[in-house]
């Protein structure tokens, strides 16, 4: 992919836009998908919201926990949260600016705030991708035929993942929030639409400074891609990195002497505006040497980016 080509996704990427970017492999088309952060609401500032905030942030996740309460929402209870804040749910959440790609947990301290929250959500003209509530199945029922009753639509209300989880029989606090950051993925997860096994790049995931360093066209440079792995590696199908004229690098393939190794053949077709795919086997003694239980192969594309007047 040529730098044009890397200057018009780095300007797609930060409009807040999903992208995918498809690269021509031995007569496969690969694709990479380049997601923003993804938005996660939590209403209520409780125990469950705590390992709630902490788990989907390792995921990811973009986290802004709302709650009335100045005991609970404060920046000392979530340190892993974006933003924290510290209102009433009916005055914060019109404020939030809920999209439609957007995800939202209620778990509130009673029925009565999780309906002052449905109420105030469903009232919006966008609908979250994913929204949320805790509760037991009886107490859930008798709040959604409320608000049912006072006008809003059966459908929306019957598109709330009430009670909340994956079902994995969850008794603690930390496997109910287990539960409930399992159910997030599979809402992430359930619309990627891969057409055939391996074509979509497993990770996703955008580094706004290896794109800017892609984009640079007054600097020589290759870019490297993982786009298939077998067995046990230290980066997944989609990893991204890059190397310069000085050997300066962007992004990583997962360190060691594999990175270390393919580095050196990338900084080798710089200027040459060739392309070549290399596999690197991280079993028996390369294995032994990162400290991995068992190897791996990675497949690789290292690709030199040419000017901005050429196309990839």
């Amino acid at each position: 992919m040529a730098i044009n080509k890397y200057e018009e996704l780095q300007r797609l990427t930060e409009t807040g836009n999903r992208v995918t970017v498809p690269f021509e492999i031995d007569g496969k088309t690969y694709i990479r998908a380049f997601q923003p952060r993804e938005r996660l609401f939590v209403l209520g500032a409780g125990h469950i919201a705590q390992p709630v905030c902490r788990y989907a942030a390792d995921l990811g996740f973009t986290v802004t926990v709302v709650d009335d309460r100045p005991d609970f929402a404060n920046r000392a209870r979530f340190p892993e949260a974006e933003t924290v804040v510290c209102d009433a749910f009916s005055s914060a959440i019109p404020k939030l600016d809920i999209k439609a790609q957007d995800y939202i947990v209620i778990v509130t301290r009673g029925h009565r705030y999780d309906g002052e929250c449905l109420r105030a959500i469903l009232s919006r003209e966008a609908r979250p991708k994913y929204l949320g509530m805790i509760g037991s199945k009886r107490r859930v029922i008798e709040l959604l035929n409320l608000l049912q009753q006072e006008g809003f639509s059966r459908d929306d209300l019957d598109r709330i993942y009430a009670p909340i989880g994956v079902d994995i029989h969850a008794l603690t606090i930390k496997e109910i929030a287990i539960s409930i950051v399992a159910q997030l993925i599979q809402a992430r997860r359930e619309t990627e639409g891969r057409q055939e096994k391996g074509t979509l790049l497993v990770m996703d995931d955008i580094d706004p400074a290896l794109l800017k360093f892609l984009s640079r066209a007054d600097v020589p440079k290759a870019a490297i891609l993982v786009y298939e792995t077998s067995g046990s590696t230290p980066a997944k199908a989609g990893a991204i990195m890059a190397v310069d004229h000085e050997f300066q690098t962007a992004g990583t393939i997962g360190g060691g002497c594999g990175e270390a190794a393919v580095r050196l053949q990338a900084y080798d077709l710089i200027g040459t505006g060739e392309k070549r795919c290399v596999e690197v086997d991280l079993s028996n003694d390369l294995a032994e040497e990162e400290g991995m239980v068992c190897g791996g192969r990675m497949k690789i594309l290292i690709q030199d980016v040419g000017g901005a007047q050429e196309e990839s």
